[in-house]
């Protein structure tokens, strides 16, 4: 297996593994959700502008992540599928039906906190057109969203519903690019510039190997609580601090190929806060963190109709401790790659969101991986 999409995105931007860290676990062969057969993720990316905020004028620093349970081509077929909220300072719609039914029947799109009715409702519009054209289609999109206000003109509404099929149309398989694209473009995580980005592992049960991806819109923490790999850098780490108080959110989306009950999706959703606990997170008030997690198998059972008898398989609840595994390491990793693999960014009002300086953080982390 090449592990040449593990260390860096396809633009060349450095990855955690590309520096040396050692994170646990072996990834799929992009080291992302798309490595989970059949699921796809699309990108619309707004910049433009410098200089005071102009409402309604910019600086545009934001966009949309569309990812696709599975792809295009099955896209109307559901997935069992189960969410978890840690802090509800936050937004993801189509929840209450997951929550009733325990099936994912749409796309899933992330955007700003001003956005995300724009991108739900043209999640519809897009299904209606490009998937279900002659079909009578109901929907209740997923859409999910976090606070990109400190850099982005977010009350001057520029994400449209164009951008939003852009994002859906251009989802694909394969490797991902991370940080500042789609949805995360204006987003920060411990006070550096930060966003999108993704993790994967695969998973030996006792119930056979599957694949397990994660997929973050990562925008919240302190500098103080940075942690990477149990070493406490954002300590360490000074300079372009920018928040006040806790505040900006995250969403994860974990999906697997694994066979799983809607009971042990949520189960796996519950997991994601250890994951971003190893980060150093206390989970602040005012931050947003919203999980949801799907699995592609069963396929045939999903897609059934309506008056049939099903059958699922599922894993023994017993087999699912790697699985929980997986969650924690895809999304430690996931939160840590979307700063690594970033820049700096300077947005509304002139403020300069620094990026994770590489070299000064390997200093801090290497004495202690040789310990």
């Amino acid at each position: 297996m090449s592990e040449k999409n593990w260390k860096s995105t396809p633009t060349g931007k450095m990855r955690g593994r590309g520096l040396g860290l050692p994170f646990p676990g072996t990834p799929g062969p992009h080291n992302a959700i798309t490595d989970v057969g059949g699921v796809e993720v699309g990108y619309s990316t707004l910049i433009s502008g410098d200089g005071p905020l102009v409402v309604g004028q910019g600086p545009v620093r934001t966009g949309v992540t569309a990812i696709l349970p599975r792809g295009k081509t099955d896209a109307l077929i559901p997935c069992a599928a189960g969410y978890f909220s840690m802090n509800g300072n936050g937004e993801m719609t189509g929840v209450a039906w997951i929550e009733e039914a325990g099936e994912l029947a749409t796309p899933i799109t992330i955007t700003n906190t001003h956005s995300c009715g724009v991108t739900r409702d043209a999640t519809i519009r897009w299904l209606n057109e490009r998937v279900a054209e002659g079909v009578e289609n109901w929907s209740l999109p997923v859409a999910a969203e976090t606070y990109d206000g400190e850099l982005n003109d977010i009350n001057g509404f520029h994400v449209s519903a164009e951008d939003t099929l852009a994002a859906l149309d251009s989802a694909r398989s394969g490797a991902l690019e991370m940080g500042s694209v789609g949805g995360g473009t204006g987003m920060c995580t411990y006070e550096f510039k930060a966003g999108s980005a993704s993790a994967s592992r695969q998973v030996k049960t006792k119930g056979g190997t599957f694949t397990l991806g994660a997929f973050v819109q990562s925008n919240f923490g302190l500098r103080d609580e940075l942690t990477i790999l149990g070493v406490p850098v954002g300590r360490q780490l000074r300079g372009g601090e920018f928040r006040s108080k806790g505040s900006g959110s995250i969403i994860a989306i974990i999906a697997t190929d694994a066979p799983l009950l809607p009971h042990q999706l949520k189960r796996l959703a519950r997991r994601v806060p250890l994951g971003l606990a190893r980060t150093g997170t206390i989970g602040h008030n005012g931050s947003g963190d919203i999980f949801l997690a799907f699995s592609t198998a069963n396929k045939d059972a999903m897609a059934a109709g309506p008056e049939r008898l099903r059958s699922m398989q599922c894993l023994a609840n017993e087999a699912l401790d790697p699985l929980f595994q997986a969650v924690v390491e895809t999304v430690e990793e996931a939160v840590i790659d979307a700063m690594i693999a970033n820049e700096a960014m300077t947005g509304a009002n002139g403020l300069t969101v620094p990026a994770l300086p590489h070299d000064q953080l390997l200093a801090l982390i290497q004495p202690s991986a040789s310990s």
